[in-house]
């Protein structure tokens, strides 16, 4: 049970969404862009896994499994290849540029000063872009806002996987800006 009362019965950040809709307007748009935007040279698979693995570091069950399903449904794979990377992507079946890019998250999740010149260097090395770091910078730095979102309020999230599985193909076709935000 939620810490106040959301005025609705929505898992995850869809309900404290709901609750303030002059923000979760914004939260939205800004989910949107970072993650649906065809205008990157990022996969959104790989944008969602960028997501689901700040998630899972911030152990936020909710976020983890919406974007760790996110990113399987546009990778076409399943739930424990999934796992596999959230777990080690070191040792996971993904480009090295990719792996790059999961160093650099997870140094922001620990704190943005946890980036180093070496990480940015080496993702460069790879074949990342200027915007492609700045991305997953940013992508990183939003979902431990969104993660203690939906934790700090003690939001539900459910248990069932395939809740998640299911809605994937759903979202990925609407994107985020599409969430109604009404009661």
């Amino acid at each position: 049970m939620a810490f106040i009362d959301l005025q609705n019965d929505l898992p995850g950040i869809r309900g404290p969404m709901i609750y303030r809709p002059e923000t979760g307007t914004i939260l939205n748009e800004l989910a949107e862009i970072l993650l649906h935007d065809e205008d990157n040279t990022l996969s959104r698979g790989d944008r969602e896994m960028i997501g689901a693995y700040t998630s899972y570091l911030n152990d936020c069950f909710f976020c983890q499994n919406v974007h760790g399903a996110m990113a399987q449904h546009y990778y076409e794979c399943d739930t424990q290849f999934i796992d596999s990377i959230k777990k080690n992507f070191l040792s996971a079946d993904i480009s090295d540029k990719l792996k790059s890019l999961l160093t650099i998250a997870g140094s922001v999740q620990k704190g943005g000063r946890y980036v180093t010149s070496e990480q940015i260097e080496k993702a460069k090395s790879l074949g990342a872009t200027d915007r492609e770091i700045h991305d997953t910078v940013l992508i990183a730095a939003a979902f431990c806002m969104f993660n203690r979102y939906v934790d700090g309020l003690n939001t539900w999230a459910p248990k069932d996987m395939q809740v998640y599985i299911d809605r994937a193909p759903m979202r990925a076709k609407e994107g985020y800006s599409q969430l109604g935000l009404t009661k």
